[in-house]
């Protein structure tokens, strides 16, 4: 980074499509005519590649020396950074931006070399080719066989302050090979008949200018929003296709792709989802869309407005788009009356925008038809309704009939009550067969003349067509009601499924397991399993239900998550799946995805953290080992040494003491050694106790017999203790370290070690108390660590004592495998206490926990 307040430099990039095109010729140029200004001018490398043209364009210009570099018996030569930096000119010439540095450079690619002059402040003029760009690297390999090693990631480029295409048509670039301009002589024939084919060069032409386009694009976006500017630049066309998720969908977006093509634009779809949520159009309608938009080559996009005209409109002036595509209403003539469509009020308010209003077979009224006549409530409700439209009416007509003296308003008003109850019960279709029903009884019963269908007087025939007309308007309102009412309850459950496979996947401990759990319960299905497809074919990530299917043509239900990851489902008869359904199903898929994911990173995780802490363990190992290898060692090498010295007269209480300090020697050595082992079991996961019912009073003589210092040791445990659930040979590993890491760091003043045990809340606890030096404070955890001596020699203090501070680190392992716990605490009076707790052994022969 550029020191603060030190002006960063700026890069020019001159992009070309090929070797040859003139990169390096045009940057010596600009360096010419910059240099013939006045500005400070400094070659840093250029190669001119054997070049006449380009050689000659360096004469006259300052050209530092090369730094040179041996490279396994090969004398190369770099661009010397140091020096160039030293130098600090205001404009640095340094050619090929993608160049990788001989091995042993401060950096590894020249870009890097680059960046630390522009953060010195210098300006620097560079050359990459199409080909050596990242993200485009594998398409040039396709296209013309040749994968280039060296690459630059695209980022930097885009950093440019300037990037200036260097260009040439095929035809000119092979004439210029032809002529020797840019290879040997006796290269030029298999560089014109493989890389320079004209079809290659066309290719990464067409490659450069399109990656080129698309960075002006953005500076001209990021140009447009620093400035404010919201009206439509025509600079490249950009066309946008409005979809609803409707049958239609499909034909816009083909007639749309169609319209792009010939302007060579780019094509964006946009789904407008209204703000309340619930009306739109059904989740596999939208699903289609965007499957087919990705087919195509089109970006989808959903936006959220109530105004939909507004909404796909702003969208289209962000997108900076060109051409808009829209259906034609599928309103009918009549109700276009009264609302004019989607397509009509986007194209009043479009402005610059060209709207092209594309017919489909959707279109002319037979939405409402359908409308009418597709019914999402159950098949007993849809009887129901079907049936009151005739009885509910005709009881209104029969009270009306047999109290005549009702008023005909009164009657009225009873119709009304018919009609709503139809709706409410059986929806639209039905409602305006009551409402037709009722208008008819009305007329025939209850309006003079009666029984007839004429009617008499002028005001009850208003009456009677304003009660038909409000009844079929409060039939469409009560159905409309009744489905909105029906989709936000779908709404929220969709919504609380949908959270509830999030939280499990964020809260359960296995969530993958049980996320299809949920799925097979909430569906009802038979069996619920993640596919995925590796090299040997499809695999079963996870299951539940019997038996899973194994390949996604067995399931009855199959969700595509990606192309590799199925959630593939069974149900119970083969039961076709609901819309409305696999809405639901799919967020689930993801989610699958997302906790098979989670899933496998918290076990690499898990396996890093374990390789981190071999390593450390390792490490530490090396580190505290050494010394405490190397002083018992050297004690039995120089005790041994003695004994074996045939000049050296020894007493025999002489011989006695060096043969007693090889006997201790060597029992620290063997202490060591097998708390080693112990540790590296531990570390690899290796320990398997066998847990069967024991006495602490049979664990504690077993530990302590092998023990020297007995004489110090007080044990006061009671016979009659229940047994706990444990390992007996760990067990009296754990009491073994305790007790003689108590010998050597508890006993400071002479002080006696008590070994007591007490039952406690279904667990019986081990207590082994000293009254040493204790430890020093927060320090209870950090005692138990591998390694961890707390003073200078000793793991308590300054005893004078070494130790690598395994011990207790041993008796935590071992007891955690045992399901038990080991804690330290202080002793009333001062020292050290560590409690053993093991669960007592309950009725059926397990530990209570």
């Amino acid at each position: 980074m550029a020191e603060k307040g030190r002006r960063r430099g700026e890069l020019r990039i001159y992009l070309g499509a090929a070797p040859g095109v003139g990169k390096t010729y045009a940057m010596l140029n600009e360096a010419r005519r910059r240099t013939e200004r006045g500005t400070d001018v400094v070659v840093g490398f250029v190669e001119d590649h054997g070049r006449a043209k380009t050689a000659a364009l360096l004469d006259g210009l300052d050209v530092l020396p090369r730094r040179r570099v041996s490279h396994r018996g090969v004398e190369l030569t770099e661009m010397d950074l140091d020096a160039l930096l030293a130098r600090k000119p205001e404009v640095a010439i340094v050619d090929e931006l993608a160049h990788t540095n001989v091995p042993g450079s401060r950096n590894e690619k020249r870009w890097q070399d680059i960046d630390e002059l522009l953060d010195a402040g210098i300006n620097v003029l560079s050359t990459v080719n199409v080909q050596h760009l990242e993200t485009l690297n594998d398409v040039v390999e396709t296209i013309t066989g040749v994968r280039q090693q060296e690459t630059v990631p695209d980022e930097v480029v885009r950093r440019a302050e300037q990037i200036e295409l260097a260009d040439i048509t095929p035809e000119a670039l092979r004439r210029r090979m032809a002529h020797g301009n840019v290879y040997a002589a006796d290269r030029v024939d298999a560089a014109l008949g493989n890389y320079f084919r004209t079809g290659n060069l066309t290719a990464l032409r067409e490659l450069a200018l399109l990656w080129l386009a698309d960075q002006v694009d953005v500076a001209l976006r990021r140009y447009r929003a620093e400035k404010k500017i919201t009206d439509t630049w025509e600079a490249r066309e950009r066309v946008v296709v409005a979809v609803t998720g409707g049958r239609e969908s499909e034909t816009l977006i083909r007639r749309a792709r169609r319209i792009a093509a010939r302007a060579g634009a780019e094509l964006q779809v946009v789904h407008v989802l209204r703000g309340d949520g619930l009306a739109g159009a059904s989740p596999t309608g939208i699903a289609r869309a965007r499957k087919l938009a990705d087919a195509v080559g089109a970006s989808f996009h959903s936006v959220v407005g109530d105004d939909v005209p507004e909404a796909l409109l702003e969208f289209a002036r962000a997108a900076d788009a060109t051409q808009l595509v829209v259906g034609t209403s599928r309103r009918s003539r009549w109700a276009r009356l009264f609302d004019e469509g989607i397509g009509a009020a986007t194209v009043q308010k479009s402005g610059p925008i060209d709207v092209h209003m594309v017919t489909h077979a959707e279109a002319g009224g037979r939405r409402f038809l359908r409308k009418i006549t597709r019914n999402p409530l159950s098949s007993a409700r849809q009887l129901w309704g079907w049936a009151l439209s005739v009885l509910v009416p005709s009881a209104v007509t029969a009270v009306a009939y047999f109290f005549g003296d009702v008023a005909l308003s009164t009657d009225v008003v009873g119709y009304f009550l018919a009609t709503v109850i139809v709706a409410l019960v059986g929806g639209m279709a039905p409602a305006i067969v009551a409402a037709l029903l009722s208008g008819g009884l009305l007329n025939f019963f209850l309006t003079p003349p009666l029984y007839t269908l004429t009617v008499s007087e002028p005001q009850n025939l208003v009456t009677l067509v304003a009660m038909m007309i409000v009844g079929m308007l409060v039939a469409i309102m009560v159905d409309r009601a009744a489905r909105l009412a029906e989709q936000a309850t779908n709404a929220r459950t969709e919504a609380a499924l949908l959270t509830s496979y999030a939280r499990t996947v964020l809260t359960h401990p296995d969530p993958l397991a049980r996320l299809l759990e949920k799925v097979v319960e909430n569906f009802g299905l038979t069996s619920a399993a993640l596919l995925e497809r590796t090299k040997d074919g499809w695999h079963v990530a996870a299951s539940t239900g019997a038996p899973p299917c194994t390949k996604p043509e067995q399931s009855d239900v199959d969700i595509e998550v990606n192309p590799d990851v199925h959630l593939v489902l069974k149900r119970p008869g083969n039961r076709p799946l609901p819309a409305a359904e696999r809405a639901v199903l799919e967020g689930a898929a993801g989610q699958a995805l997302v906790a098979l994911r989670q899933q496998r990173m918290a076990a690499e995780a898990q396996e890093a953290q374990r390789r981190a802490d071999a390593t450390q363990l390792r490490t530490a190992l090396l580190s505290a080992v050494g010394h405490d290898l190397r002083t018992p060692l050297a004690s039995i090498k120089a005790s041994v040494s003695s004994l074996r010295a045939a000049d050296l007269q020894l007493s025999e209480e002489d011989t006695a003491d060096l043969l007693a300090g090889v006997e201790e020697s060597s029992d620290r050595l063997t202490e060591l050694v097998d708390n080693l082992l112990d540790s590296s079991r531990l570390a690899t996961g290796a320990i398997a106790p066998r847990l069967r019912p024991v006495s602490y009073d049979e664990v504690v003589a077993g530990a302590l017999a092998g023990l020297d210092g007995q004489q110090h040791i007080d044990v006061d445990i009671d016979e009659s203790l229940p047994p706990v659930l444990a390992d007996v040979g760990l067990l009296e590993r754990v009491v073994a370290n305790v007790v003689q890491n108590a010998l050597k760091y508890g006993r400071t003043n002479g002080d006696r070690i008590r070994v007591r045990a007490s039952e406690h809340a279904a667990r019986v606890e081990l207590r082994v108390v000293d009254h040493g030096p204790g430890l020093p404070e927060d320090a209870a955890e950090s005692a138990f660590a591998p390694f961890e001596r707390l003073g200078e020699h000793g793991e308590r203090g300054d005893t004078g004592v070494a130790g690598v501070g395994l011990g207790l680190s041993v008796a935590q392992g071992f007891m955690t495998a045992m399901h038990g716990t080991i804690r330290a605490e202080d002793t009333p009076g001062g020292g050290l206490t560590i409690v053993l707790s093991l669960p007592v052994v309950a009725a059926d022969g397990q530990g209570k926990r």
